[in-house]
């Protein structure tokens, strides 16, 4: 398990975290929990109640939509949020493709985080349009 300041260093590469300073890098790595899960486990089974949001230490993931891998998932990345912000299950399944170092905030830290933290909240807004615009071309 990392220390405080371990994790505020590493968060501080991760471009969802780039706009935060140092107080306020730590002050995020105090609020998320550490977790690991092991290669071919579900972290988001799609259909059913999320259990947090979650971003990637260390490791890959693969998003599953009815069977189908949509994306892989990596260093940096996050997920989970979806279906936190709108109280509803998660449209797809997240599996680990490699064992997976991740840090968890549980759904009801999600939304006083997020309003605590706008260059956060802003940053995950680009990277759902970023999605949003990549799904659109997978129908297209």
């Amino acid at each position: 398990m990392a220390t405080r300041e371990e994790l505020a260093d590493t968060l501080a590469g991760f471009a969802l975290f780039a706009d935060l300073g140092s107080p306020q890098l730590l002050s995020v790595a105090g609020l998320f929990e550490e977790a690991a899960v092991a290669d071919g486990e579900r972290v988001l089974r799609q259909g059913l109640t999320g259990s947090g949001f979650y971003v990637i230490l260390d490791g890959t993931a693969d998003v599953c939509i009815d069977g189908t891998t949509r994306g892989t998932l990596h260093r940096g990345d996050f997920f989970g949020e979806v279906s936190i912000l709108l109280g509803e299950p998660p449209t797809a399944d997240v599996v680990a493709t490699s064992s997976l170092s991740l840090l968890v905030l549980g759904p009801a830290a999600v939304k006083p985080f997020l309003l605590a933290h706008p260059p956060v909240m802003f940053r995950m807004m680009q990277a759902q349009a970023r999605r949003l615009r990549n799904a659109n071309r997978w129908r297209s």
